[in-house]
C-alpha cells in the first residue's frame, strides 16, 4: 500500500485502524470494513505483516461491532473473533498505514511499494541488504566449521566421547544439534494458512504442480544425477540421493524473501512440504534406495530404520515447533511471534548446523582430507540439480501464465532442499562416520552459494521480461 506524506502541519484527526490476520490475499480482494451506524471504508493487503488492513477516519469510531465483508458480501471475520482494533491520530489527508501500532506507540513509515520498487531498480543491493551477516557468509561459515572439524579430528578420544549416550543410534549430542537445527525452521511454518487454502478451488492446480515438482520429478532427477556422477561410490550416491528426497522448508523462505516471491504463496507450499515430508521420506528413501538403486548389505537402507529416523529428527522437532508457535501465538500474538520471537531463535538453526557439521567432519578428518577429490565429486550432480530444477519450474510456471511472485516461489520450492533433515536421517540410518552422512554434508555447501546466485539471475529476468499482471490463473 502507498502511503503519501503527511503536510507537517495538517491537523490530527483519530482513526480506527483494523487488521485481520487470518484473512488471505484472495479474500482481501474487494473486501470492505463496516462499522456500527453505516460507516464503511476499503480494505488494503500489507504484504509485510501479511495481514488485512482497513482504516476508518469517520466520526464513528466505535469498533464493538465492527466486522469485515468479502467482496462478494460473505462475513470474513468479526469484533472479538479474529480483528483488531487499533486507535490511533493521523494527519489529515493521510492513507490507511501498512499495519498497526506496535504497543508503546509508534508507526511505520516505510512505503512498501515505493521500497519494492527501489530494490528491483538495485537487485544487487537489495539482496545483500536482505540477508543477515551470518546469512551472508554462510558459505564462509560452512568452509571454516568443515576445517575446524577436520583439526579436532587430529585429536584422540574425540568418537568415544561423542558415544557416552545414544538416541536412536546417533550420539546426545549429535542428536541435540540435529533437534535444533529443524525446530526453529518448523516454528516459522504458518500451519494455520494451510485450512483456508485448501477451500480455494485454485489452490489445488497450484499445489498439484508443486507436489509434482517436489515429490516426483526433484527425487527422480536427483536419483539420475548420482548414478551419472558417482556410479562407483554406492555410499557417496546414497548421501546425494537422500538429499533430493528432503524438500527444502527453511533456506527457501530467505531465498523467496529477496527474489521478490509471494510470502503467503511460499508458506503454503513450505507448510504442505513438511507435512508430506513425514509421510513420504521413508517410503521414497525405500524406492529409490533399495529398489531403484539395488542397494544391498552394508548400503542397503531398511525401511523401519529410515523411518524411524525420520520420526525421531523429524516428528520430535515438528511436534516441539508447533507447541511452540500455537503457545506463544495464543499468549503474545502473532505479530510479536513474527518480530520477536523468531528473529530471536533465528541463529539456533545456523550455528546448530555448523554445530552438527564439525563433529561429522571431526569424525571423520582423515578421510576428508585423503579424499578431497571425492567430495569435488559428491558436489557435480547438487550443482546441477539445483540450476535444472529452478530453470525447469520457472519456465513452467511462465509456460501457464502465472505472474512472476508465484513462478519465482514455485521456482525456489522446488530447487531447494532440507539438507538439515537429509544430514538427520543419514547420521541416523547409515551412522554418524559414514559416507552418506558425508555427502549430505556437501548439499549447504553447495545449495547456498547456487541459490544465492539465481535470486540474482530472477530479478534480472523479472527485470527484462513481461510478466502477466494480477493473480491470473493462480487465484492469490
Amino acid at each position: 500500500m502507498s502511503q503519501p506524506e503527511a503536510q507537517p502541519n495538517a491537523p490530527a484527526r483519530q482513526a480506527l485502524l483494523v487488521s485481520c490476520e487470518r484473512v488471505t490475499r484472495a479474500q482481501a480482494q474487494g473486501a470492505h470494513c463496516e462499522l456500527r451506524g453505516g460507516s464503511r471504508t476499503s480494505c488494503d493487503w500489507d504484504d509485510e505483516g501479511q495481514q488485512l488492513v482497513c482504516e476508518d477516519a469517520g466520526a464513528n469510531l466505535d469498533a464493538q461491532d465492527l466486522r469485515v465483508v468479502a467482496g462478494d458480501g460473505s462475513l470474513l471475520c468479526t469484533a472479538g473473533t479474529c480483528t483488531t482494533a487499533v486507535r490511533r491520530r493521523v494527519a489529515t489527508g493521510s492513507l490507511a498505514v501498512a499495519a498497526p501500532p506496535e504497543a508503546g506507540g509508534g508507526s511505520s513509515e516505510v512505503d512498501p511499494a515505493a521500497e519494492a520498487d527501489e530494490a528491483a531498480a538495485t537487485p544487487s543491493g537489495a539482496v545483500m541488504h536482505g540477508l543477515s551477516w551470518v546469512e551472508r557468509l554462510l558459505t564462509l561459515w560452512i568452509l571454516l566449521a568443515m576445517v575446524v572439524g577436520v583439526l579436532l579430528g587430529n585429536f584422540t578420544g574425540i568418537s568415544s566421547a561423542l558415544e557416552t549416550a545414544t538416541v536412536g543410534g546417533v550420539s546426545l549430542p549429535i542428536a541435540v544439534g540435529l533437534w535444533l537445527m529443524m525446530w526453529p525452521v518448523l516454528a516459522k511454518v504458518r500451519y494455520e494458512l494451510l485450512g483456508g487454502m485448501f477451500r480455494q478451488r485454485a489452490m489445488w492446480g497450484q499445489l498439484g504442480m508443486s507436489a509434482a515438482l517436489n515429490w516426483l520429478v526433484g527425487p527422480a532427477l536427483m536419483t539420475g544425477l548420482a548414478w551419472a556422477a558417482l556410479p562407483d561410490m554406492p555410499g557417496y550416491r546414497n548421501g546425494v540421493i537422500m538429499v533430493g528426497l528432503a524438500r527444502c522448508i527453511a533456506m527457501v523462505l530467505i531465498w523467496n524473501q529477496l527474489a521478490h516471491g509471494s510470502a503467503e504463496y511460499c508458506a503454503v507450499l513450505v507448510a504442505v512440504n513438511s507435512v508430506l515430508q513425514v509421510l513420504l521420506y521413508a517410503p521414497l528413501a525405500l524406492f529409490y534406495l533399495t529398489l531403484i538403486s539395488r542397494q544391498s548389505g552394508e548400503y542397503a537402507a531398511p525401511f523401519w530404520l529410515v523411518a524411524r529416523s525420520a520420526l525421531i529428527f523429524l516428528g520430535i522437532p515438528l511436534a516441539a515447533a508447533l507447541a511452540t508457535r500455537y503457545a506463544l501465538l495464543a499468549a503474545k500474538g502473532r505479530r510479536w511471534y513474527d518480530r520477536v520471537f523468531c528473529p530471536l531463535v533465528a541463529p539456533v538453526s545456523l550455528l546448530s548446523l555448523l554445530y552438527t557439521i564439525i563433529v561429522l567432519y571431526a569424525l571423520q578428518g582423515a578421510r576428508v582430507v585423503a579424499q578431497l577429490g571425492t567430495i569435488a565429486r559428491v558436489a557435480v550432480p547438487l550443482l546441477v540439480y539445483f540450476a535444472l530444477m529452478w530453470a525447469a519450474a520457472l519456465a513452467a510456471a511462465r509456460c501457464l501464465r502465472w505472474p512472476y511472485d508465484l513462478a519465482v516461489t514455485q521456482a525456489f520450492t522446488a530447487a531447494s532442499n532440507n539438507f538439515e533433515l537429509a544430514i538427520a536421517v543419514a547420521v541416523g540410518t547409515f551412522g554418524v562416520d559414514s559416507q552418506e552422512a558425508l555427502a549430505a554434508t556437501v548439499g549447504p555447501l553447495v545449495e547456498v552459494p547456487v541459490l544465492l546466485a539465481l535470486v540474482y539471475v530472477a530479478l534480472w529476468l523479472r527485470s527484462r521480461l513481461a510478466w502477466p499482471s494480477g493473480a491470473g490463473i493462480v487465484g492469490l
